[in-house]
């Protein structure tokens, strides 16, 4: 049992189909399929009493038993949910918990301090949900719609999300330090507000931006971002697998 008795599942979508990287979650790094090198860094969050894979393909449900991980276990959820907040929804239908902590099936190597602290940053009772966001030191990032920029406020409340460089700088020479962050997509809810979430249908902003988050803020929600520097390596590629072993590899040699 967590912290003041509340019980927190952290659950990890993990889709077969993927248009770069088919089968992703059981492609292969440095010897293990990439589920089991999240899930063994997910199970290091001291916050989490139970870790749940969620996904749509037999072959993930069996490769997660096989890992044998205590506390650990896969559920298979519909096909066609139309984004993973709902897959994460029906995971935990027939949960008892009180934190939900929906984590990126692609990212192996998930800092589990993270995890930990989105986890205390719920357990406060102050907010319906929180994510993390980490400086952009790029101008290329900045101009990348792809990568989705968050806007907070001094206590951490979500102010706005968008594809597009925000706040727009005025004036040139403008001192710019800390005033721009590219939101992670690691999202924790309290689950009586993730129900809510799925339950309201997508509004104009986020039809216009492709960003369920904003659906949350669109309602009103108390959203909590947590400012982080390491981003982490997301695979969607071939070159990505070679990235993230090159990583393990010199945290191996590292420790020798």
């Amino acid at each position: 049992m967590t912290i003041e008795n509340k019980r927190v599942v952290g659950v990890i979508p993990a889709r077969w189909a993927s248009t770069r990287l088919p089968g992703k979650p059981l492609v292969m790094i440095a010897g293990k399929p990439m589920i089991q090198r999240v899930v063994e860094r997910v199970v290091q969050a001291r916050t989490l009493s139970a870790v749940i894979v969620a996904t749509d393909d037999q072959r993930i449900v069996d490769a997660v038993a096989s890992f044998d991980i205590p506390d650990v276990k896969a559920v298979m959820t519909r096909a066609d949910h139309p984004s993973g907040t709902d897959r994460i929804a029906e995971a935990v239908a027939g949960e008892e918990c009180d934190v939900v902590i929906n984590i990126q099936g692609d990212e192996p190597l998930m800092d589990p301090a993270l995890i930990d602290r989105l986890g205390q940053v719920m357990l406060s009772g102050d907010w319906d949900m929180a994510t993390a966001a980490t400086p952009i030191k790029t101008e290329a990032d900045l101009k990348n719609p792809a990568v989705v920029k968050a806007v907070f406020g001094r206590d951490g409340q979500a102010l706005y999300f968008s594809r597009a460089p925000i706040p727009y700088v005025r004036d040139e020479g403008t001192d710019v330090a800390d005033a721009h962050f590219r939101h992670l997509g690691i999202y924790a809810y309290t689950r009586e507000y993730l129900m809510t979430l799925v339950a309201e249908p997508p509004c104009l902003l986020e039809n216009l931006e492709k960003l369920e988050q904003l659906r949350a803020l669109n309602i009103g929600c108390r959203m909590n971002v947590l400012k982080v520097e390491d981003v982490g390596i997301g695979v969607d590629t071939p070159e990505d697998v070679a990235k993230v072993e090159a990583i393990l590899e010199c945290g191996v040699k590292s420790e020798a």
